[in-house]
C-alpha cells in the first residue's frame, strides 16, 4: 500500500519590520523654516532694502563655510549656520554658543552640539530625537534627491523649474501634533538672476560654468582674447542689477511665506554662498576665494 506524503508546509512568513514609533515632539516645540537664497550676496540685499524681510530683524553680514551651493547646504544641515567673525575667539565655543541658540530657535531647553552625535546632521536628530517631520523643496540640480543631502526627509523634491520660490509655498504643510522643519534652496538670486515669468531669450547668456573660466573647452588663446569683453564693467553692473531686482521681487513671495506660516513659527533666511560681478576679474562662486563669494546676509526670527 502507498503511503501519500502530505506536501510540506511552507514556511511561515518572516515578520513584518517594525515601523519605529514617531518620536513625541517636546510640548510648544516650534516649527523651523530655513530659506537659503542661493547665490545671494549681502550687498545685493541691502541695496534691494526688502522691507517684508526686515520684519524679521536687522539683516546681518556674515560669511558661509563654503564657496558653492552642495557643500554649503550640507553644512547648514549639520546645523552650522553662515557665522559671524569673532577675533580671539576658539572654533570650538563658537559652535558650542552657536547650538545653543538652538533651545531659542526651536523653544526646546537643552540644545547642545553633542546631541547631534553621531549624525551631526539636523535633519536625523529634529526627527528622530525631537519628533519633527522634515521637508525642503530645493531649486538646484546639485541637491537633487539623489544626493547625500536627502537623508531623513520625509519629503525632498526638486523643484520643476529653478526660479520659482512661489510654487514651493503651495506644497508646504504643517501639522497640529507635530512640528516641521523646512529647508527652501530658493533660485531667482542665482544666475541668471531670472523671475518667474521672466522670457528666457531675454536671460543674460554666459558660455561655461560658474567660476573663473568662461569656457572651458575653448583653446586658452581664444579665452584669453574674450576676457576683456567679458569682464565688461558695464555688463558685471546689469548682472548685479538683475540679482538685487531678484531680491525685490522675492520680498513679495515672502510677504505671502510669512502669511501662511503658523505663529510662533522661527524663520532663517540667509544665502549658502555670495558672487562675484567682476571684483579683481573674477564671476560667479565655486573655485574662487574672494570676500564677496564668502560674504552672506543673514536674518532670524519668529515669523512677524
Amino acid at each position: 500500500m502507498r503511503i501519500r506524503r502530505r506536501p510540506a508546509a511552507p514556511p511561515p512568513p518572516e515578520p513584518a519590520a517594525a515601523i519605529p514609533a514617531l518620536v513625541e515632539p517636546p510640548p510648544g516645540a516650534r516649527n523651523l523654516v530655513v530659506v537659503v537664497l542661493d547665490s545671494l550676496r549681502y550687498d545685493s540685499w541691502t541695496r534691494a532694502e526688502p522691507a517684508v524681510l526686515a520684519q524679521l530683524g536687522p539683516v546681518e553680514r556674515r560669511y558661509t563655510y563654503a564657496t558653492w551651493t552642495a557643500p554649503s547646504h550640507y553644512n547648514l544641515l549639520m546645523g552650522l549656520l553662515p557665522h559671524t567673525n569673532p577675533v580671539e575667539v576658539y572654533a570650538s565655543e563658537y559652535y558650542k554658543d552657536d547650538f545653543l541658540r538652538y533651545s531659542e530657535r526651536l523653544a526646546v531647553p537643552g540644545m547642545e552640539f553633542k546631541r547631534l552625535l553621531p549624525s551631526i546632521f539636523l535633519p536625523t536628530y529634529l526627527k528622530h530625537t525631537l519628533g519633527y517631520r522634515t521637508g525642503a523643496f530645493v531649486s538646484m540640480p546639485v541637491l537633487n534627491p539623489h544626493t547625500a543631502i536627502n537623508r531623513d526627509f520625509d519629503v525632498f523634491e526638486l523643484m520643476p523649474s529653478h526660479n520659482d520660490m512661489a510654487a514651493m509655498l503651495d506644497n508646504l504643510r504643517f501639522d497640529e501634533d507635530r512640528p516641521w522643519f523646512w529647508m527652501l534652496n530658493v533660485g531667482e538670486t542665482h544666475y541668471p538672476y531670472a523671475v518667474p515669468g521672466e522670457d528666457p531669450s531675454q536671460w543674460p547668456r554666459i558660455s561655461g560654468v560658474h567660476g573663473v573660466f568662461k569656457r572651458l573647452d575653448e583653446d586658452r588663446e581664444r579665452a584669453a582674447g574674450d576676457m576683456t569683453e567679458f569682464f565688461d564693467a558695464q555688463s558685471m553692473k546689469l548682472l548685479h542689477d538683475r540679482q538685487v531686482d531678484a531680491v525685490r521681487y522675492l520680498d513679495g513671495v515672502f510677504a505671502r511665506l510669512f502669511d501662511l506660516l503658523p505663529s510662533n513659527t522661527w524663520v532663517i533666511v540667509t544665502s549658502d554662498h555670495g558672487e562675484l560681478f567682476g571684483e579683481d576679474r573674477f564671476f560667479g562662486h565655486g573655485p574662487v576665494c574672494h570676500e564677496k563669494v564668502l560674504e552672506v546676509p543673514y536674518v532670524e526670527g519668529v515669523v512677524p
